[in-house]
C-alpha cells in the first residue's frame, strides 16, 4: 500500500473514530503515542459532553485536500485540508456542524509497509495574531520588532474604502443588527473575505468583521493599544487596533467601552442570544485566546458558534473537542449591547 492510500485509510477511519468515539481504528498504521492518548482525552470528554446534551452523533464526512507533500524514498510528510461535516441528533432534531481542519502528517516506510509516525494539528486555536501572524496575499510579513505592528508589502498597496468611511475619531451610537452578524458569519465561515487580510490566527478577526457587518461603529485612534478599528494597507503598512485582531484585546475593549460596540457579560451559555460572543480562556489564567459568534440554539436551547483559525460553523459552545481545551478553561459570555 503507498503512502497515500495510507493517507485515505486514515481520513476513513478517523471519521469512525469521531463515531465510536475510539482510536481503535487507527492503531494499526498511527504510531504517534502522543497524538493517540490527546485523542484519547479529547474523544472521552467529547462523548461525556454528547451525553450531557442528549446528542447522539449519525455520519460524519471528510473531504480532503493535499495542500503540499515532501515526499522522500523513507518517509513522507504531507500537509493536508479536512472538510468535515458531522449530522448528529438531539431527539427529533437534526444537527449538522462543518468544520475545516488542517494537520501535518508524518510517513514513513518500515518493512515494506507505510504508517503513520507524527501528525500535528496545524489550525492551532492557542496561538493568537501577536506571537506569530502570517497574513495574505503571501508576500505579506510582519515585524515583531515593530511596535505599530505593520506589516510591510511588496504587493499593491490596498484600501479598504467600504471601511474607511466609518472611521471618524469619537463616540457613535450602535444599532446592533445580529441578522446581518450571523448572515456574514455564515458568509465567511470557511473562507476568507478579500476585502480583509487574513491571519494565520484568525478567530478574533473574524468576529470583529461579523460585528461591523452587523453595523457595530468602529472607533478609530489611529493607536494600536486604543479603540476597535481596521484601516487596511497604507504607504505599505496594515493598520488595525489590537482589539480588532487579538482575543484578549477585543472582550476587554467589548466589555470596558462605554460607547459604540459594547457588550455586557451573563453567567450562562444559555442567555446569549445570535450574534453575541464568547471568549474562551483555555488555561484559566485570565488570557483569552480564542473568540467565536454566537449563530444558532441546538434543541436545547444553547449556543452554536461559528469561528475561524480552526474554520466551524454550527460547533458546539463549550470547545471540549478542541485540542486546546483543558481542565481550566473558563469562558467569557458576552452580550452585545443592540443600541444606545
Amino acid at each position: 500500500m503507498s503512502w497515500k492510500m495510507m493517507l485515505y485509510e486514515y481520513v476513513h477511519h478517523k471519521n469512525q473514530m469521531n463515531l465510536d468515539y475510539s482510536i481503535e481504528p487507527l492503531l494499526p498504521f498511527v504510531t504517534d503515542i502522543p497524538f493517540l492518548q490527546a485523542q484519547i482525552k479529547r474523544l472521552a470528554r467529547t462523548s461525556q459532553n454528547d451525553q450531557d446534551r442528549r446528542y447522539s452523533p449519525v455520519k460524519n464526512e471528510t473531504r480532503l485536500k493535499i495542500m503540499q507533500t515532501n515526499e522522500q524514498p523513507t518517509y513522507v510528510t504531507a500537509e493536508i485540508r479536512l472538510r468535515q461535516s458531522m449530522v448528529g441528533i438531539i431527539g427529533v432534531t437534526e444537527l449538522e456542524e462543518q468544520r475545516l481542519e488542517s494537520e501535518q502528517l508524518t510517513f514513513e516506510e518500515q518493512e515494506g509497509k507505510w504508517v503513520i509516525i507524527n501528525i500535528q494539528s496545524t489550525s492551532n486555536e492557542l496561538l493568537e495574531p501577536s506571537q506569530r501572524v502570517v497574513m495574505n496575499p503571501s508576500s505579506a510579513s510582519v515585524s515583531p520588532n515593530d511596535d505599530q505592528g505593520s506589516v510591510r508589502l511588496s504587493s499593491m498597496p490596498f484600501l479598504n474604502y467600504e471601511v474607511l468611511p466609518y472611521l471618524e475619531p469619537g463616540p457613535r451610537k450602535i444599532y446592533y443588527d445580529r441578522h446581518k452578524s450571523v448572515q456574514y458569519a455564515e458568509q465567511w465561515w470557511d473562507q476568507a473575505n478579500p476585502a480583509y487580510l487574513e491571519f494565520e490566527v484568525d478567530c478574533s478577526n473574524y468576529i470583529s468583521q461579523c460585528l461591523f457587518a452587523g453595523e457595530a461603529p468602529m472607533h478609530y485612534t489611529g493607536k494600536r493599544d486604543s479603540g476597535w478599528w481596521y484601516k487596511g494597507r497604507h504607504n505599505s503598512q496594515e493598520l488595525w487596533s489590537f482589539s480588532w485582531a487579538v482575543a484578549q484585546s477585543l472582550q476587554g475593549y467589548m466589555t470596558s467601552n462605554d460607547h459604540g460596540l459594547r457588550a455586557k457579560e451573563v453567567h450562562k451559555a444559555e442567555l446569549l442570544e445570535l450574534g453575541d460572543v464568547i471568549s474562551y480562556d483555555w488555561n484559566g489564567d485570565g488570557r483569552y485566546r480564542h473568540s467565536a459568534i454566537v449563530t444558532a440554539k441546538d434543541a436545547n436551547g444553547m449556543p452554536l458558534v461559528n469561528a475561524h483559525t480552526t474554520n466551524s460553523k454550527h460547533r458546539y459552545w463549550s470547545y471540549k473537542d478542541s485540542y486546546a481545551w483543558t481542565e481550566r478553561t473558563k469562558y467569557r459570555f458576552l452580550h452585545v449591547v443592540d443600541q444606545d
